[in-house]
């Protein structure tokens, strides 16, 4: 079944992006080679040959050379210790001759298995543009890492560099303790008054006679992950969180919520989900598994507890921090810390966005965002039940859903149109065999994904986009016939551009889109609500809803308004608008210094939190060593 591209919405709302950002065009894909008899290890071979005798020469010239004209080069924190992407023979030469003293050593070949050694590969999903793509491993004066490398074959038949990675993975002298590595564990001898390990464990998690390098507030993905980087890095860190337990910001959302990504995709640094674990996680069971690796890898965490107040000393670099909680034995107490970082890792949004609309207090039923959403109640047979959700993305797809499930005759209202991919896509296309249960090592499938440039991860989305809407097609249809619009996201690059673009404004079907197409949630779309009545809405074309139940799924603010809440204006002023591009495709002020000493940010979900904790972590890590 082939889809109309009438179905599709191109309105100015279907292109948002957040506020201030970039909006990265997809590269154009290079000519692919048609030698399929190459010699891809001589080739690559031939290339890091001259790329390390450039580097031990200083010949820059030499080493810019060896790329595109148009040619790439993203570093994470192998060159500089922040994030960066220079586009472009010019700008690789330029940076290299303002920064001489770039720490980068030596790059070798990885050829350790069949996926990181050289190999003739297709670029585009779609075919085509065939080149030569190998992992490499890398020494600096600052440590080691990991990266990517891509080449094509010019018209002249020279193989030069189009896309080149490199991502720090770790410092000198400070070695993970994994494996060979790892502790011992005991000190075998008789020593007097020694303490056990529940003891020692104890005065660690309580801080009983130390500080913590780093407060981290949320003990959600983004926090634990942050915490298990900076553990494996020997620096101290707190975790604080107000819920009850840890796992409460999962499992305190609504009832039927379960993971949209696949498992593959979703695994922690250092411990990975069981084989026995299912391919989509029901909250509750997430929630459960943030309590079981906290424990596992012994992150001090304190949870029932909030920051009372909070001020940076400018000169001697730390923070003091007045954190009132609630200990496991219920006593409470109120400690002063003085940690050098604060990690915010209230996930990648900032407070809740609930608009306001007149009317809104007089309402006789329950009226909510849907981060307060309790569930839907039976109805016991009692169809008059009516529910309205506003809003057409992720959260408010599952509440209708729910509400549904439960009896209840339920109305979406769509304020713009959204971005659909069914489940089975997301796993065959978005995802594919790269994140899969035949797939390479997750860290692998890390630096594949990450090795791209913003502009060629977007013309890669493009590309899978097509796919995907003809995976979809009778999907997309359906939808569009019962009034409900979708888009194809920003310029066409799908569900995933979309999340960094924007950070919402898609659905990842798992049940209610048929429901929509069967008409048994309704839609109410291309208006605006004018006024919230005494039992339901009124719209901007003059008609009505009624309902007992409305819910807001109206998404978040900027993260940056959490720091505001959490850690004063002068804080919010300081730091940079969080999420979506700038202008060399790096994501902006997460991950990477934020605009206020001692302050960052960490979130996303649980892909991205894996991915970029080592980051944010080696970061942390090599200012207290005093590197930076």
């Amino acid at each position: 079944m082939t889809v109309s591209d009438s179905i599709f919405t191109t309105t100015a709302s279907s292109q948002r992006l957040e506020p201030g950002s970039f909006n990265i065009q997809a590269a154009p894909w290079p000519q692919g080679t048609t030698n399929a008899s190459v010699d891809a290890s001589a080739t690559a071979n031939k290339i890091i040959d001259s790329f390390n005798q450039a580097l031990s020469s200083k010949d820059l010239k030499a080493l810019a050379s060896l790329f595109l004209q148009d040619g790439y080069w993203r570093d994470h924190l192998a060159l500089t210790w922040t994030l960066r992407t220079l586009k472009g023979r010019d700008k690789i030469l330029s940076f290299l001759s303002q920064n001489q003293s770039f720490p980068l050593k030596r790059v070798e070949i990885n050829s350790s298995s069949d996926f990181r050694k050289p190999q003739l590969t297709p670029f585009a999903p779609s075919g085509g543009s065939k080149g030569i793509g190998f992992f490499i491993t890398f020494t600096t004066q600052h440590g080691s890492g990991r990266g990517m490398v891509r080449l094509v074959e010019g018209a002249d038949g020279e193989w030069k560099i189009w896309t080149f990675y490199t991502a720090l993975d770790e410092l000198n002298g400070h070695k993970e303790p994994l494996g060979a590595n790892r502790p011992e564990g005991v000190k075998h001898g008789a020593t007097p008054g020694r303490r056990n390990w529940a003891d020692r464990r104890r005065d660690e998690e309580n801080f009983a006679d130390s500080e913590p390098d780093v407060l981290i507030i949320g003990a959600g993905q983004g926090g634990l992950t942050a915490a298990a980087r900076l553990k494996m890095l020997n620096v101290t860190s707190l975790i604080i969180d107000k819920n009850d337990q840890i796992g409460d910001n999962w499992r305190k959302r609504y009832h039927q919520l379960v993971l949209h990504d696949p498992v593959w995709y979703d695994h922690m640094p250092y411990q990975e989900f069981p084989k026995f674990w299912p391919i989509y996680t029901p909250k509750d069971k997430l929630a459960d598994w943030f309590e079981s690796y906290a424990k596992l890898l012994e992150l001090n965490v304190w949870m029932k507890s909030e920051i009372v107040s909070s001020s940076w000393d400018d000169e001697t670099k730390q923070w003091t921090v007045v954190v009132r909680r609630v200990r496991v034995d219920g006593r409470e107490e109120t400690r002063t810390l003085k940690p050098k970082h604060i990690v915010l890792a209230t996930g990648h949004s900032g407070k809740k966005y609930l608009p306001s609309i007149p009317g809104m207090d007089g309402f006789k039923g329950l009226l909510c965002h849907s981060s307060e959403f309790p569930g839907a109640k039976e109805t016991n047979g009692n169809s008059k039940k009516r529910a309205i959700v506003v809003g057409a993305c992720n959260s408010s797809h599952d509440i209708c859903q729910d509400y549904y499930e439960k009896g209840y005759q339920v109305t979406m209202v769509q304020r713009s149109s959204t971005c659909v991919v069914s489940a089975e896509a997301s796993i065959k296309v978005n995802v594919g065999v790269l994140y899969s249960e035949f797939g390479p090592p997750v860290e692998d499938a890390d630096v594949w994904l990450w090795g791209w440039p913003s502009e060629v991860f977007k013309a890669i989305h493009t590309d899978l986009c097509k796919v995907q809407i003809e995976h979809d097609a009778e999907l997309l249809t359906g939808l569009s016939k019962a009034g409900f619009k979708v888009d194809k996201g920003v310029n066409d690059a799908g569900l995933f551009s979309k999340y960094i673009q924007r950070g919402g404004g898609y659905y990842i079907d798992v049940g209610t889109s048929k429901l929509i197409i069967d008409g048994k949630v309704g839609i109410k779309s291309g208006v605006e609500i004018t006024e919230v009545t005494a039992h339901g809405l009124r719209f901007s074309d003059g008609t009505e809803l009624e309902a007992d139940e409305v819910v807001f799924a109206t998404g978040y603010e900027n993260m940056r308004t959490q720091a505001g809440g959490i850690l004063g204006e002068d804080v919010q002023r300081r730091v940079g608008d969080i999420w979506g591009w700038d202008e060399e495709g790096e994501i902006r002020t997460i991950w990477r210094e934020s605009g206020h000493p001692g302050v960052w940010f960490h979130g996303g979900n649980l892909a991205l939190s894996r991915y970029y904790s080592k980051v944010l972590a080696l970061q942390i890590k090599a200012r207290l060593e005093g590197l930076v």
